[in-house]
Protein backbone atom coordinates (compact mmCIF):
# COMPACT_ATOMS: atom_id res chain seq x y z
CA UNK A 1 0.00 0.00 0.00
CA UNK A 2 1.25 3.43 -1.06
CA UNK A 3 1.79 5.11 2.59
CA UNK A 4 1.22 8.67 1.33
CA UNK A 5 -2.25 9.95 0.01
CA UNK A 6 -0.91 12.73 -1.98
CA UNK A 7 -0.59 12.64 -6.16
CA UNK A 8 3.27 12.81 -7.64
CA UNK A 9 3.78 13.42 -10.84
CA UNK A 10 7.32 12.31 -12.24
CA UNK A 11 9.71 14.24 -14.85
CA UNK A 12 9.99 11.18 -16.57
CA UNK A 13 12.66 11.08 -19.64
CA UNK A 14 12.13 7.50 -19.97
CA UNK A 15 16.07 6.95 -18.56
CA UNK A 16 17.40 5.26 -15.68
CA UNK A 17 17.52 7.80 -13.42
CA UNK A 18 13.83 9.27 -13.84
CA UNK A 19 12.42 5.03 -13.98
CA UNK A 20 14.42 4.72 -10.67
CA UNK A 21 11.91 7.80 -9.72
CA UNK A 22 8.93 6.80 -11.27
CA UNK A 23 9.85 3.09 -9.06
CA UNK A 24 10.42 5.19 -5.79
CA UNK A 25 7.19 7.16 -6.33
CA UNK A 26 5.30 4.43 -7.19
CA UNK A 27 6.06 2.45 -4.38
CA UNK A 28 4.92 5.81 -2.08
CA UNK A 29 2.15 7.49 -3.16
CA UNK A 30 -1.41 6.76 -4.03
CA UNK A 31 -1.84 8.67 -7.36
CA UNK A 32 1.44 8.98 -9.99
CA UNK A 33 1.70 10.57 -13.42
CA UNK A 34 4.36 11.38 -15.57
CA UNK A 35 5.80 13.93 -17.84
CA UNK A 36 8.27 14.35 -20.39
CA UNK A 37 9.83 17.29 -22.59
CA UNK A 38 10.47 17.63 -26.38
CA UNK A 39 13.17 19.74 -26.22
CA UNK A 40 14.69 19.14 -29.43
CA UNK A 41 17.33 16.77 -27.67
CA UNK A 42 19.98 15.07 -29.58
CA UNK A 43 19.03 12.28 -27.67
CA UNK A 44 15.36 12.07 -28.38
CA UNK A 45 14.80 8.25 -28.76
CA UNK A 46 14.37 8.13 -25.08
CA UNK A 47 11.24 9.69 -26.10
CA UNK A 48 10.06 6.64 -27.84
CA UNK A 49 11.44 4.51 -24.80
CA UNK A 50 9.10 6.57 -22.49
CA UNK A 51 5.95 4.46 -23.48
CA UNK A 52 7.45 1.19 -23.67
CA UNK A 53 9.42 1.61 -20.19
CA UNK A 54 5.88 2.60 -18.78
CA UNK A 55 4.29 -0.40 -20.05
CA UNK A 56 6.66 -2.78 -19.03
CA UNK A 57 6.35 -1.12 -15.26
CA UNK A 58 2.85 -2.08 -15.24
CA UNK A 59 2.95 -5.15 -16.65
CA UNK A 60 5.79 -6.58 -14.40
CA UNK A 61 4.48 -5.05 -11.50
CA UNK A 62 0.35 -4.66 -11.12
CA UNK A 63 -0.03 -2.73 -7.61
CA UNK A 64 2.25 0.05 -9.16
CA UNK A 65 0.68 -0.19 -12.51
CA UNK A 66 -2.55 0.57 -10.43
CA UNK A 67 -1.43 3.44 -9.35
CA UNK A 68 0.38 4.87 -12.70
CA UNK A 69 -2.07 7.79 -13.83
CA UNK A 70 -1.69 9.61 -17.19
CA UNK A 71 1.07 10.56 -18.92
CA UNK A 72 2.20 13.82 -20.36
CA UNK A 73 4.31 15.00 -23.18
CA UNK A 74 5.21 18.80 -23.84
CA UNK A 75 6.67 20.65 -26.65
CA UNK A 76 9.76 22.95 -25.46
CA UNK A 77 11.41 23.18 -28.71
CA UNK A 78 12.24 26.79 -27.92
CA UNK A 79 14.60 25.61 -25.50
CA UNK A 80 16.33 23.66 -27.90
CA UNK A 81 16.37 26.81 -30.53
CA UNK A 82 17.71 29.01 -28.05
CA UNK A 83 20.69 26.42 -26.93
CA UNK A 84 23.80 26.09 -28.06
CA UNK A 85 24.61 22.77 -26.57
CA UNK A 86 26.23 18.99 -27.50
CA UNK A 87 22.59 17.70 -26.29
CA UNK A 88 20.73 20.02 -28.92
CA UNK A 89 23.03 19.83 -31.92
CA UNK A 90 25.41 17.89 -33.61
CA UNK A 91 28.62 18.67 -31.56
CA UNK A 92 31.66 17.00 -29.95
CA UNK A 93 31.02 16.54 -26.01
CA UNK A 94 34.10 18.43 -24.63
CA UNK A 95 34.67 20.92 -21.46
CA UNK A 96 34.15 24.44 -21.57
CA UNK A 97 36.10 27.36 -20.28
CA UNK A 98 34.10 27.73 -17.18
CA UNK A 99 34.05 24.38 -15.84
CA UNK A 100 30.87 23.09 -17.33
CA UNK A 101 30.22 20.54 -20.19
CA UNK A 102 28.91 21.26 -22.95
CA UNK A 103 26.05 19.15 -22.34
CA UNK A 104 24.95 21.56 -19.86
CA UNK A 105 21.56 23.18 -21.59
CA UNK A 106 21.31 26.22 -19.33
CA UNK A 107 17.63 26.55 -17.72
CA UNK A 108 16.88 23.17 -19.10
CA UNK A 109 15.56 21.79 -15.34
CA UNK A 110 14.43 25.35 -14.19
CA UNK A 111 11.99 25.26 -17.18
CA UNK A 112 11.02 21.80 -16.44
CA UNK A 113 10.00 22.40 -12.87
CA UNK A 114 8.10 25.15 -13.65
CA UNK A 115 5.80 24.19 -16.38
CA UNK A 116 5.79 20.58 -14.25
CA UNK A 117 4.38 22.85 -11.25
CA UNK A 118 1.92 24.18 -13.86
CA UNK A 119 0.75 21.32 -14.77
CA UNK A 120 0.59 19.55 -11.55
CA UNK A 121 -1.42 22.46 -10.15
CA UNK A 122 -4.02 21.88 -12.77
CA UNK A 123 -3.73 18.04 -12.10
CA UNK A 124 -4.52 17.68 -8.51
CA UNK A 125 -0.78 17.13 -7.97
CA UNK A 126 1.03 18.38 -5.11
CA UNK A 127 4.24 16.66 -5.30
CA UNK A 128 7.56 16.63 -8.07
CA UNK A 129 10.01 14.11 -8.44
CA UNK A 130 12.93 14.36 -10.53
CA UNK A 131 15.88 12.74 -11.07
CA UNK A 132 18.19 15.26 -10.02
CA UNK A 133 21.77 14.52 -8.70
CA UNK A 134 25.19 16.46 -7.22
CA UNK A 135 26.79 13.09 -6.25
CA UNK A 136 27.49 11.31 -9.69
CA UNK A 137 26.42 14.16 -12.20
CA UNK A 138 28.82 17.00 -14.48
CA UNK A 139 28.26 19.72 -12.01
CA UNK A 140 25.22 21.15 -13.55
CA UNK A 141 23.72 24.10 -11.23
CA UNK A 142 20.29 23.44 -11.95
CA UNK A 143 20.82 19.89 -10.71
CA UNK A 144 22.14 21.00 -6.62
CA UNK A 145 20.34 20.66 -4.34
CA UNK A 146 20.27 24.55 -2.79
CA UNK A 147 18.95 25.04 -6.28
CA UNK A 148 16.29 23.02 -5.82
CA UNK A 149 15.47 23.51 -2.65
CA UNK A 150 15.03 27.59 -3.50
CA UNK A 151 12.80 26.16 -6.89
CA UNK A 152 10.61 24.54 -4.04
CA UNK A 153 10.27 27.82 -2.19
CA UNK A 154 9.67 30.21 -5.21
CA UNK A 155 6.79 27.30 -7.09
CA UNK A 156 4.80 27.14 -3.36
CA UNK A 157 5.04 30.87 -3.34
CA UNK A 158 4.26 31.78 -6.68
CA UNK A 159 0.96 29.00 -7.21
CA UNK A 160 -0.04 29.72 -3.15
CA UNK A 161 -0.27 26.32 -2.66
CA UNK A 162 2.26 23.46 -1.59
CA UNK A 163 4.02 22.25 -3.92
CA UNK A 164 7.38 20.01 -2.90
CA UNK A 165 10.35 18.36 -5.10
CA UNK A 166 11.14 15.50 -4.32
CA UNK A 167 14.86 14.39 -5.49
CA UNK A 168 15.35 10.56 -4.06
CA UNK A 169 18.74 10.30 -6.19
CA UNK A 170 20.15 13.69 -5.17
CA UNK A 171 22.81 11.84 -2.69
CA UNK A 172 23.13 8.57 -4.67
CA UNK A 173 26.25 7.37 -6.55
CA UNK A 174 25.12 5.30 -9.35
CA UNK A 175 25.90 2.31 -7.92
CA UNK A 176 23.78 3.41 -5.34
CA UNK A 177 21.00 4.21 -7.54
CA UNK A 178 21.22 0.59 -9.16
CA UNK A 179 21.05 -0.54 -5.41
CA UNK A 180 17.59 1.81 -4.85
CA UNK A 181 15.73 0.16 -7.62
CA UNK A 182 16.79 -3.63 -6.77
CA UNK A 183 15.79 -2.65 -3.36
CA UNK A 184 12.36 -1.43 -4.84
CA UNK A 185 12.03 -3.74 -7.56
CA UNK A 186 14.41 -6.57 -7.24
CA UNK A 187 15.87 -8.25 -10.45
CA UNK A 188 12.69 -7.80 -12.39
CA UNK A 189 13.02 -4.20 -12.27
CA UNK A 190 16.60 -3.77 -13.13
CA UNK A 191 16.29 -6.20 -15.84
CA UNK A 192 14.08 -3.81 -17.41
CA UNK A 193 16.11 -0.72 -16.75
CA UNK A 194 19.21 -2.61 -18.70
CA UNK A 195 16.63 -3.24 -21.64
CA UNK A 196 14.37 -0.95 -22.11
CA UNK A 197 15.46 2.63 -20.87
CA UNK A 198 17.48 4.74 -22.47
CA UNK A 199 20.56 7.21 -21.43
CA UNK A 200 23.02 8.06 -24.01
CA UNK A 201 23.95 11.42 -24.96
CA UNK A 202 24.58 10.34 -28.60
CA UNK A 203 20.91 8.67 -28.96
CA UNK A 204 22.45 5.30 -29.76
CA UNK A 205 20.74 2.21 -28.97
CA UNK A 206 23.51 -0.09 -30.44
CA UNK A 207 24.31 -3.21 -28.88
CA UNK A 208 22.64 -4.75 -25.43
CA UNK A 209 25.50 -4.33 -22.95
CA UNK A 210 25.07 -5.91 -19.06
CA UNK A 211 24.14 -2.24 -18.05
CA UNK A 212 22.12 -1.11 -21.00
CA UNK A 213 22.00 0.35 -24.57
CA UNK A 214 24.13 3.19 -25.87
CA UNK A 215 27.26 4.12 -27.31
CA UNK A 216 29.25 3.12 -24.42
CA UNK A 217 31.82 6.05 -25.05
CA UNK A 218 29.76 9.35 -23.83
CA UNK A 219 29.61 10.83 -20.12
CA UNK A 220 26.23 9.46 -19.62
CA UNK A 221 27.08 5.71 -21.11
CA UNK A 222 30.32 5.59 -19.07
CA UNK A 223 28.71 6.80 -15.62
CA UNK A 224 25.91 4.30 -16.27
CA UNK A 225 28.83 1.34 -16.66
CA UNK A 226 30.78 2.34 -13.99
CA UNK A 227 27.24 2.58 -11.48
CA UNK A 228 26.53 -0.48 -12.20
CA UNK A 229 30.28 -2.60 -12.19
CA UNK A 230 30.54 -0.69 -8.86
CA UNK A 231 27.49 -2.20 -7.84
CA UNK A 232 27.59 -5.87 -9.49
CA UNK A 233 31.15 -6.19 -7.21
CA UNK A 234 29.29 -4.53 -3.94
CA UNK A 235 30.22 -0.88 -4.01
CA UNK A 236 27.39 0.57 -3.52
CA UNK A 237 27.60 0.66 0.36
CA UNK A 238 24.65 1.39 2.59
CA UNK A 239 21.65 3.18 1.10
CA UNK A 240 20.41 6.35 2.90
CA UNK A 241 17.18 5.62 4.75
Amino acid sequence: MAKDPRKALVLFSGGQDSTACLAWALERYSAVETLGFDYGQRHRIELECRTRVRDEVRAAFPAWGARLGEDHLLDLQLLGQISDTALTSERAIEMQANGLPNTFVPGRNLLFLNFAAALAYRRGASVLVGGMCETDYSGYPDCRDNTLKALQVALSLGLDAPMTVETPLMFLTKAQTWALTQRLGGDALNALIVEHTHTCYLGERGPLHAWGHGCGQCPACVLRRQGFEAWRAGGAGELPA
